[in-house]
């Protein structure tokens, strides 16, 4: 395998240097041809210097960092929340008059209360760390997600784990 920075000599392009590599692809930038993708596989041609490949990362290995990266620095939103037992398999009907009636799994709904706190919690994060806002505009906007987070106590109910609850300003203290 070839890394970039990688000359070789194309026996119908000619010369030419490795600029990118690609899962199963060289984009090579030929001196008289300009940008080509080769197949790793391609074996026809010179290689005039050879550069060995960086560390190749995966795609698994790049996640897994990404999710260490987004845990240490959100330090929520990736942990399983659980719905309680109780709500498993259920469904809410909307009904209004001289409308059919809509099912909905409690499961899809759950999942986006889960998203609506956790979007909630990232916001408030930003709010915090900007060096944008002024001390009393961070309070101002905090106190108004606060109200958010208490009317949404009523979905507590769905939550298997207390601590999993939406807190709003009078439980918070």
């Amino acid at each position: 395998m070839l890394g970039i920075g990688s000359r070789v000599k194309h026996p119908a392009y000619g010369d030419g240097v490795i600029v990118r590599l690609h899962p199963i692809a060289y984009e090579v930038c030929f001196v008289q041809y300009g940008l080509k993708m080769v197949g790793k596989d391609y074996d026809n041609w010179q290689v005039v210097e050879r550069i060995e490949p960086e560390e190749v990362v995966t795609f698994t290995a790049a996640e897994q960092s990404l999710m260490r990266i987004l845990r240490t620095w959100a330090g929520f939103g990736l942990d399983t929340v659980e719905m309680g037992e109780r709500w498993k398999g259920g469904k809410m009907v909307l009904q209004a008059d001289g409308v059919q009636p809509k099912d909905v799994p409690i499961e899809t709904f759950f999942h986006k209360i889960v998203m609506m706190r956790d979007r909630l919690r990232v916001l408030e994060q930003q709010i915090n760390g900007s060096k944008n806002l002024s001390d009393e505009e961070k309070v101002n906007l905090q106190q108004y997600i606060t109200r958010c987070y208490g009317s949404m106590t009523t979905f507590n109910i769905l939550f298997k784990n207390k601590e999993d609850y939406f807190v709003g300003e009078s439980s918070k203290d």
